[in-house]
């Protein structure tokens, strides 16, 4: 369904659990970074009305994400740790030359963040299913299915305000790309790296 060239290894739950904190953490603000770029196109991109309409409620259901993230993070006598790089990111926001056309800018944010959505919802899938903790499972299983909306939201505008043929090829490309990323990545207790 998410078109991902590379499953994420499931000995990387193995990795998670011995560090539930870290995760959570590591989540929180892959959650806050999902307001943050959802407010960022708004503001880049104002005359895309519908994106506008869109991203705006993005930013409210992201930021409850991290609320409830940051929630259980409190409930288990935990604080918020500080942010990290994420090394998936910086890689794969390398992948489009930068420059052109705005609508090329826009085209290009809008594929990768249907990625990252879209490698979110596979790993929420593989948490939901393999982690020992029932209450995180179930919480996991709940977040991949608004994960999967957002990935399909993210490249559905795409394909409306890019060429869709070029569109779907730059979508192969990088999904190609990533899963060269990806080889290398799945070491450590973070969503995405």
């Amino acid at each position: 369904m998410l078109g991902l060239k590379l499953p994420t290894d499931p000995r990387w739950v193995n990795i998670v659990e011995k560090n539930i904190e870290e995760i959570l953490t590591d989540h929180a603000y892959c959650e806050q970074k999902a307001t943050s770029t959802a407010i960022s196109l708004i503001v880049s991109f104002p005359e895309y009305t519908e994106l506008v309409q869109e991203m705006t409620k993005l930013v409210k259901e992201e930021i409850s994400h991290f609320k409830m993230v940051h929630d259980k993070i409190i409930e288990r006598g935990w604080v918020l740790g500080r942010d990290r790089k994420d090394e998936y990111v910086i890689q794969l926001i390398t992948f489009f030359p930068k420059g052109g056309s705005r609508t090329t800018q826009l085209v290009h944010r809008l594929l990768y963040a249907a990625l990252i959505e879209a490698r979110s919802c596979e790993r929420f899938k593989l948490l939901s299913e393999e982690l020992e903790d029932p209450e995180l499972a179930k919480f996991y299983k709940d977040l991949m299915v608004s994960e999967a909306n957002h990935y399909t939201m993210f490249l559905g505008f795409a394909r409306q305000y890019g060429d869709r043929e070029e569109v779907d090829q730059k979508w192969q490309d990088l999904l190609v790309y990533e899963a060269e990323i990806m080889k290398s990545l799945s070491k450590k207790e973070t969503i995405h790296g």
